[in-house]
């Protein structure tokens, strides 16, 4: 049961190829849970399933939240994914395209593998798309009720929902108070990914992060997606800017449809296997 780990800017996966495990259809919930417990695992912050056959890209891919649930799609988890099939060699030519169920991608390996960019697909605000509660509309500016807090948040989505909660200033402290709230509010019916996000200047913004099945996170490429579309709608930034992160940076570049441009490194860090007992524990 051989898994290979890697990290983008300490937002860390187990990638698990499904020709490594022939009697797998995908790791169960159970499975998933203790594979990225900290204590009890391997420890990561979920697992990307792949490759796997794919009728509209070259490779297909699904990623597992370390509370078993599936994501639609993940900016770090494409490129450790991307930078796996590379190190593999079931990607020879760059770039290559990923099916995910958030939408499908194009991945680009930069010299020397450390860094990769993704076109990550066209961010949306509509309501109906995200989605968020109500009639359709685009999310912007909306005030949000949270115990006595209420704020101003913008939703969108670039293949999976996030509510991004532009701020004078941000701290983690504040992503684990309020992320958890926010993650499960009845406004969001297939839960939500949080953004705290901090303007620096027009260059560049500042997040934290409470991810959807994960919780408080160093880095996200998707998150980082999400807050700089939404910064830039605001008109807060240009369209070329970096995201500052406690894990590190990501470039993000925003074309007039709002596509987005992901460029971000990423690490290998373990190549090992699981052994059998390691499934004897429940968490």
């Amino acid at each position: 049961m051989r898994f290979h780990k890697y990290h983008a800017l300490g937002n860390d996966y187990i990638v698990l190829d499904p020709a490594d495990f022939p009697d797998w259809d995908a790791p169960s919930r159970a499975q998933t849970r203790v594979i990225c417990h900290r204590n009890f695992g391997v420890g990561s912050d979920g697992i990307l399933w792949g490759p796997l056959p794919s009728t509209s890209s070259q490779f297909g891919l699904r990623i597992f939240n370390p509370d078993g649930s599936e994501a639609e799609k993940s900016g770090n988890g494409l490129r450790i994914f991307s930078r796996y099939l590379w190190d593999s060699g079931q990607a020879t030519a760059s770039p290559f395209t990923i099916e995910t169920p958030g939408g499908d991608v194009t991945a680009d390996i930069l010299p020397q593998n450390r860094l990769i960019t993704v076109d990550m697909g066209r961010v949306s605000f509509d309501s109906d798309v995200i989605p968020v509660r109500g009639e359709k509309r685009d999310v912007l500016n909306e005030s949000i009720t949270i115990g006595d807090r209420t704020l101003k948040f913008c939703a969108a989505t670039i293949g999976n929902p996030h509510c991004v909660l532009p701020l004078p200033a941000i701290s983690a402290a504040l992503a684990h108070e309020l992320g958890p709230l926010l993650e499960v509010h009845p406004q969001f019916p297939h839960k939500t990914n949080v953004q705290f996000l901090e303007v620096i200047d027009r260059g560049n913004i500042r997040i934290e992060i409470w991810e959807r099945g994960a919780g408080y996170t160093l880095a996200s490429g998707s998150s980082s997606s999400a807050a700089a579309a939404v910064a830039h709608r605001l008109g807060l930034v240009d369209d070329k800017l970096t995201v500052h992160m406690p894990g590190g940076t990501i470039g993000i570049e925003i074309a007039p449809d709002y596509a987005v441009r992901m460029t971000g490194s990423v690490n290998q860090v373990a190549v090992g296997e699981m052994q059998p007992d390691l499934f004897e524990v429940e968490v």
